[in-house]
């Protein structure tokens, strides 16, 4: 789902459901990008096997891997990996992105980085080779690559732009209902939508790819 501009979407369960298991990604834009057309992609990619792993990409390319077809705004990867118990598994990847790993269950070494369930390991851009190696038991993980993002951003619940003016006008408009955000077609839920907060009595500085605030 790309917001651009703005959109609005639901995540509801269907009523015989009662176990969501997922990873929810955000992606910033860069500010070129900032105010494109919302829209919305689905791809349910193939399963590829490797050697002692299988691989799911379902954004970008991996070598000797169907490419995801989902355009992204900047150069992106991201892949599901099932590792079997004391496997090594090699890949190769784009040495201009950063990658990271998130660990869904199991436990692995990567990179020189010991890794449990929930955590996060970190390679910066330069790599062109990522080794990953599971424990005793099978891993499952999310990789996630990407050129760095240099762009100043403001976040605010679910607003993100350049300054605090921007995230200021779209919180504004969003709880006038503008059309700026759509709306779900037939959604029928406890309320008609989610109310922004409001904002704190700051001016909300931008914050640099380093986790900096900037003056």
């Amino acid at each position: 789902m790309t917001s651009g501009h703005g959109i609005a979407h639901s995540e509801v369960s269907t009523p015989e459901t009662d176990l969501l298991h997922g990873v929810q990604l955000w992606i910033a834009l860069p500010e070129r990008f900032r105010d494109t057309a919302r829209a919305f992609q689905h791809h349910a990619p193939c399963e590829v096997q490797l050697e002692g792993a299988t691989a799911l990409v379902f954004v970008g390319e991996l070598p000797g891997v169907d490419a995801s077809p989902i355009v992204t705004h900047t150069p992106l990867l991201g892949v599901e990996l099932c590792i079997e118990a004391e496997q090594t598994v090699t890949l190769q990847v784009d040495d201009t992105f950063e990658h990271g790993l998130l660990i869904d269950s199991g436990h692995v070494g990567f990179e020189g980085q010991e890794l449990a369930r929930g955590e996060l390991g970190y390679v910066p851009e330069g790599r062109g080779q990522l080794t990953i190696t599971a424990a005793e038991h099978p891993v499952r993980a999310v990789l996630l690559g990407g050129t760095p993002f240099d762009d100043e951003i403001v976040m605010w619940w679910n607003f993100i732009g350049p300054d605090h003016e921007y995230v200021a006008l779209a919180r504004e408009e969003y709880e006038a209902g503008s059309e700026r955000f759509g709306v779900v077609e037939g959604y029928e839920g406890e309320v008609e939508r989610i109310p922004a907060p409001p904002l704190p009595p700051v001016r909300l500085r931008p914050r640099s790819r380093h986790g900096r605030l900037l003056d």
